[in-house]
């Protein structure tokens, strides 16, 4: 073959993959297969971001961004860390934020330095915080010490106030594997904390599909008296749903559960609302492509996408979750860490 050949051959791929990369979405939105989302318009407050940003020690740190409008984000600090971890691995990923029914606010981890292997960890570390700008480490809560003494992953925790308990319910992915009886699928456990120093209840099984397939990454929100579990498929890497009356279940799939509406693999979901309005938010983790995108809802279970027009993850973030925060406070947090 010869030079020019080459350079036409190559030339063509080049125009494939641009065409591909944008003539399909187009084209799919014009036909009605891709169906975007009405940007919702929030109505007062601003929005912050944790996350962390990759898979080496240094980019397992706690980073912020804030958003007035929810939609796109702004890094903090540079996208440099926020918080520096002193305790475990001092490797953190899968940051969850929180307000506490005390006021202050909480940010729960996995406790993981992930070149250890996917395998490695059987903690969670917890901060917290009463103005979002200084934070203290409260302790790690070791699954080890639980009743879970083979655990190999403890990963994403999150927490939820159950009234009926008058306690926080921690849940996270839990998988052991024992010289007995080998791996144990990796899916949904919980226990209550008062403190997030202890636990106070031994941890149980939270949820389970009944395929059998791991699930992992479980978000929890209440509309309506009606509790929705957000969770990966971790074995088609697709975002699906199970309901329950109470925070600690039982949950119930219905017959169809799959809420995520893009094609690439996804993650590390989040959902939230947007102030004001009747539209909830979810963010995604599309961890093959290198991206975070965003889908919307109004009745939390079907979805649409939100036009990428709205938003610009540029600062490579990962598994993250979203609160919503006072224009005091965001002023605050830009004074201290500037964007």
């Amino acid at each position: 073959m010869s030079r020019k050949t080459k350079i036409a051959v190559i030339s063509a791929v080049v125009v494939a993959v641009i065409l591909i990369a944008v003539v399909l979405p187009v084209t799919l939105y014009l036909t009605g297969v891709i169906d975007y989302a009405e940007k919702a318009e929030s109505t007062g407050g601003k929005y912050l971001m944790v996350y962390f940003t990759g898979n080496e020690p240094e980019q397992e740190r706690i980073r912020f961004a804030v958003s007035e409008d929810g939609y796109d984000f702004s890094p903090l600090n540079g996208n440099e860390p926020v918080i520096t971890q002193s305790l475990g691995t001092k490797s953190a990923r899968d940051p969850y934020i929180f307000r506490a029914e005390d006021g202050g606010y909480y940010i729960l981890a996995t406790d993981m330095k992930s070149e250890e292997g996917w395998a490695s960890n059987h903690r969670i570390i917890v901060w917290k915080s009463d103005d979002l700008i200084d934070w203290t480490e409260v302790g790690l809560i070791d699954m080890k010490d639980y009743g879970l003494p083979d655990t190999v992953r403890a990963w994403a925790p999150q927490a939820i106030w159950d009234e009926s308990e008058n306690a926080y319910m921690i849940y996270w992915a839990n998988c052991e594997n024992s010289a007995e009886k080998g791996w144990s699928g990796t899916v949904m456990w919980y226990a209550y904390t008062t403190d997030f120093t202890t636990l106070t209840t031994k941890p149980e099984v939270l949820f389970a599909p009944e395929s059998g397939k791991d699930a992992i990454d479980a978000d929890i929100i209440e509309k309506d008296g009606v509790f929705y579990m957000y969770y990966k498929d971790e074995n088609e890497s697709r975002i699906c749903y199970a309901t329950a009356d109470k925070p600690s279940g039982p949950y119930t799939e219905p017959e169809d559960p799959v809420v995520s509406v893009f094609f690439s693999n996804v993650e590390g979901n989040f959902i939230y609302n947007i102030e004001g309005t009747d539209s909830y938010v979810m963010m995604l983790d599309c961890y093959s492509d290198g991206k975070f995108v965003l889908q919307q809802t109004e009745d939390m279970v079907s979805f649409k996408r939100v036009d990428p027009k709205y938003y610009d993850f540029n600062f490579s973030p990962r598994h993250g979750s979203v609160i919503h925060i006072t224009d005091e406070e965001y002023d605050a947090l830009i004074a201290r860490f500037g964007e």
